[in-house]
Order: structure tokens, then C-alpha cells, then sequence
């Protein structure tokens, strides 16, 4: 495991050589928010890093329910039994296991590992524009029907899922990246994801960190770069 800091985002990233996976660690004045849970063995690592820095873990926040990012929530709920877990209100459902897409939503197939026999249900179910602690929560589907990103509000730090990946060169959800196509191929609707990411470049973010890949400092070429790459391959699939 890796630990990188920057601001009040610490980013733990398990296997970073070969395969990165991310979660974070928000730091409050007096607590932490843990988003996303990584993979089953990042527990140890996790509760380490929370140790180290000295303060409880108040919120663990999912940004989405794909099986990477929620590895060792049952073991960190554990650990620390009144954090209190959420997830947006459409991933909830994902994270109980249920693939079915909404009437209203495109019929295109949920990708990704789903989770499986998890324990720990939701305290809070999340919508856009919902706050927890400093961070913001915001609406940023594609990746999966109910993907959200959180928006820390005293210093632009954006952490976004699986909305973007920056390991083998930024892109967001959905755009094939021949050295680490994964978050690619299990992505639901690229069409929308590319629509989340011109959400969140919007917001002007100052740093990005994400579920696959190193944080990024004053993205907003990077941001560019990805969104025009993104749309070129959706044009090229009509």
C-alpha cells in the first residue's frame, strides 16, 4: 500500500505498480471520512493509515457499489461500529446485489463486479447537492446508474469514483485505455458518463483524486484532454 496526502485528502492506494486501487481518507478536525473500501485485504491498511493520523472514522461513503471499491467495508464497519456507511439512493441497489436497471434508465447492461454477501447495509442514502461534513455530494452516473463524486468545499478537492481514471493516461469512464482498459469495460453508459464528467470539470476541482490511478493538482487541461478524447470515441461509435 502507498499513502499519499495532499491537503486534506490522503489517498491509499493498494497495488499501485500493477493494478492501483484507491480509497481516501477526508480529514475533518476532528474525524475522517473514508470513501470507497477498496478491495477485501485493504482493511489492514486502511485501519492503519487511521491510526497513524489519529482520528476516528466518523463516515464511509461509497461513491459507487462496484465490488473494488467496497472490499472491505464489512470489516472497517466492524472496527468502527457507529461510522456511519452511505451510498446514493440508485447504488444502494447495486449494493444489495440488484442489477436491474429503472424503466427510465438506458437498457444497457451494469458492468463490473457487483458485490456479494455483504453485511453492512446503508445508514444514509445520498442524492446530489447532500452534504456530508465538508464534502458535497454530486451526481456523477455513467460508470454505474447512481456513481456519485464528493466535492470538498473548503479547497476544491474532488474525489470521483470511477468518473475518470488517470492510470494509463487520464480518461473518463468509459474511454478505452489500452494499458489499463478496465474501468472502460465496466462501465454502463458511456454517453452519460461523458455527461457526468463536463459536470464535474465545471466545478472546477483543484485537486482530483480517483478510484484507479494517481491524484492529479489543477486538472483542468487534464479534465480537457479527457473529455475530447471521450467524445471523438463516442462519434466514432455512431
Amino acid at each position: 500500500m502507498r499513502v499519499k496526502k495532499i491537503g486534506t485528502v490522503y489517498q491509499m492506494s493498494f497495488m499501485p505498480r500493477f493494478f492501483p486501487v484507491n480509497c481516501y481518507f477526508v480529514e475533518e478536525n476532528d474525524t475522517l471520512t473514508l470513501i470507497d473500501a477498496a478491495l477485501p485485504f485493504s482493511s489492514k491498511g486502511i485501519l492503519q493509515t487511521a491510526q497513524r493520523i489519529g482520528k476516528p472514522i466518523k463516515h464511509i461513503v461509497l461513491t459507487h457499489a462496484h465490488s473494488d471499491h467496497i472490499g472491505a467495508l464489512d470489516t472497517i464497519k466492524s472496527a468502527f461500529p457507529s461510522a456511519i456507511v452511505s451510498i446514493s439512493t440508485r447504488d444502494a441497489r447495486l449494493l444489495a446485489g440488484d442489477k436491474r436497471l429503472l424503466a427510465e434508465e438506458p437498457q444497457s447492461p451494469i458492468k463490473g463486479g457487483i458485490p456479494k454477501n455483504i453485511q453492512t447495509c446503508p445508514d444514509l442514502l445520498l442524492n446530489d447537492g447532500d452534504h456530508i461534513g465538508s464534502l458535497k455530494v454530486v451526481s456523477s452516473p455513467g460508470h454505474t446508474p447512481g456513481s456519485i463524486s464528493l466535492l470538498d468545499l473548503r479547497n476544491g478537492s474532488l474525489i470521483a469514483g470511477d468518473a475518470l481514471h488517470t492510470r494509463g493516461g487520464i480518461a473518463v469512464s468509459g474511454t478505452l485505455k489500452p494499458l489499463f482498459p478496465f474501468p472502460a469495460l465496466a462501465t454502463w453508459n458511456k454517453a452519460i458518463a461523458l455527461e457526468s464528467a463536463k459536470k464535474l470539470r465545471a466545478l472546477n476541482p483543484q485537486i482530483l483524486a480517483v478510484g484507479h490511478g494517481k491524484m492529479l493538482r489543477y486538472p483542468d487541461q487534464a479534465f480537457k484532454k479527457a473529455l475530447a478524447e471521450s467524445e471523438r470515441s463516442l462519434k466514432n461509435q455512431l
